[in-house]
């Protein structure tokens, strides 16, 4: 009796996770589709501005000693009238970034540029906090912002400004390339993740009429946009998304540019990519909490509420995922091993889930490589493993929004990476320590025995998905664990990297 209740109870858990996964696979089907749909529309300025506007670079920084100079360089360089162009160094530093920056204002103010320090010491409201405190001062109706580890090109203003010819945009978001994309299998991975959302969704969204997100740097927004939207607030963790749907919500129209691209930096070290995505799953539950009564409440479309619901929720698919993983364990000693296994564990999870992440991502990498996708996609099953292995530190980062625990804003370390070889793991700059690799690689064990059971027992369709898992767990791991030690540096004899001249 006992064990038919303990089977009830999981196969009730076991669906409903699977219920759970499978409708973000259907809706990640559903921006397929509006990508394919709408991918052929140029977006075009309504109009010229017959005299250029003013317009303010914000550059939030704090403790980038690596990668200041290569921002500061890159942006005195941007084609833009000189008189019209505003400089803003929001420096919250507390390390020696503080005098390469005064360092470096001094010598663009020497060059003639309209250059302005702004040097906070309590960091209240951390990044947003910054963009509050410039906004004060800042000149024009325009702000451009971009974060401590992109370079811009140079004509990026003169390929954006003219879309504010129409009064009701009031933001426009540039795509983001990738600097270090080749670096190492954890940036090229990396690069495939973003693609999928920078590209597919953006995009699907953006020409659709749907709600969509400002990235957090590398766009421009209008200021009364902001102003009107209630400013920038400090709530969350990811006041970018919060911001961006205030300000839709009260009628602002935004643009995303995909062929407008703005490098950046990716991270090189897992635990500076967990502490990243960490912060930004927590962020937008955060968010999703916050505004999601308020859509509801308001006179959208339902389509419109039905696609920001699903945008905003997103990443509970992850504590779904994280779930799953120990949901499997009685699937594999139970009555459904075998063919009934596979037809109510593997196909469900293949189609609603894998499957669509696959056609998601493969589709991304076509659109940009027409040429070499096939030999892109060639990554995919590593990409799906990271996926797999982030599941627990991402599931945590939603239990601690949904539980309202409180977090700083953790910055994500950049160490002015663009080349192959190049040292970073004697840099000052490194992620905190936890015990969540210890807990990863306890997963990782978990599924040895699953693939070593699969194996043992003929059910080799299984292995596949399941060493999925282990090989995620295992790499996410070890990958962290290694970083306890920077004495691995893996073949490089360097002891720092190289701040750009």
């Amino acid at each position: 009796m006992q064990g038919s209740v303990g089977y009830l109870i999981w196969t009730t858990c076991y669906l409903s996770v699977l219920l759970g996964l499978s409708a973000y696979g259907i809706h990640r089907y559903f921006i397929i589709y509006l990508f394919l749909k709408h991918r052929k529309e140029e977006s075009t300025p309504a109009a010229r501005f017959e005299s250029l506007p003013h317009v303010t670079m914000q550059l939030p920084i704090f403790n980038e000693v690596y990668v200041v100079e290569r921002l500061l360089k890159s942006v005195s360089e941007i084609d833009y009238p000189r008189e019209l162009l505003h400089i803003q160094v929001l420096d919250d530093s507390t390390d020696d970034t503080k005098e390469l920056t005064e360092r470096c204002v001094r010598e663009l103010k020497e060059r003639g540029l309209s250059v302005e320090l702004i040097h906070r010491v309590d960091r209240v409201g951390f990044k947003a906090g910054a963009l509050e405190t410039g906004l004060a001062s800042a000149q024009g109706d325009f702000v451009c912002i971009l974060d401590a580890d992109f370079v811009p090109q140079r004509d990026l203003l003169r390929k954006t400004i003219h879309f504010f010819t129409d009064p009701k945009v009031g933001m426009i978001q540039t795509r983001w390339g990738h600097l270090n994309r080749t670096y190492s299998l954890l940036t090229r991975v990396q690069a495939m993740f973003l693609d999928g959302h920078l590209l597919l969704e953006q995009t699907a969204r953006s020409r659709s009429g749907r709600f969509f997100n400002f990235n957090g740097t590398a766009g421009l927004w209008r200021r009364s946009c902001i102003e009107e939207a209630g400013g920038w607030q400090h709530d969350t963790l990811t006041e970018d998304l919060d911001l961006s749907y205030r300000a839709q919500l009260a009628g602002w129209k935004f643009i995303f540019l995909p062929n407008v691209i703005t490098p950046a930096e990716l991270p090189v070290d897992m635990n500076g990519f967990k502490s990243q995505q960490h912060r930004w799953t927590k962020g937008s539950i955060q968010t999703c909490k916050k505004l999601l009564p308020t859509i509801w409440r308001s006179n959208l479309p339902v389509y419109l509420k039905i696609e920001a619901t699903a945008h905003l929720t997103s990443n509970f698919a992850y504590l779904l995922l994280a779930c799953l993983c120990v949901l499997l364990h009685p699937s594999i000693g139970g009555p459904q091993t075998g063919w009934l296994r596979m037809l109510l564990v593997d196909v469900p999870i293949f189609l609603t889930a894998s499957l669509s992440v696959a056609v998601f991502y493969i589709c991304a990498q076509r659109e940009l490589h027409p040429r070499t996708w096939m030999k892109e996609i060639l990554l995919l099953p590593a990409m799906l493993a990271l996926g797999v292995g982030l599941s627990i530190n991402n599931a945590r980062a939603v239990l601690e929004a949904v539980f309202n625990h409180k977090s700083d804003f953790a910055r994500t370390p950049k160490y002015g990476i663009e080349r192959e070889k190049q040292a970073w793991r004697k840099c000052k700059y490194m992620p905190m320590k936890s015990l969540l690799p210890l807990v990863e690689m306890g997963f990782a064990i978990y599924f040895t025995y699953f693939v070593w059971f699969a194996i043992r027992h003929g059910q080799y369709i299984s292995v596949p998905f399941l060493a999925t898992f282990q090989i995620g767990f295992l790499y996410v791991s070890v990958s962290s664990l290694l970083q306890w030690w920077p004495k691995f540096n893996f073949g490089s004899s360097r002891a720092g990297v190289t701040i750009p001249a």
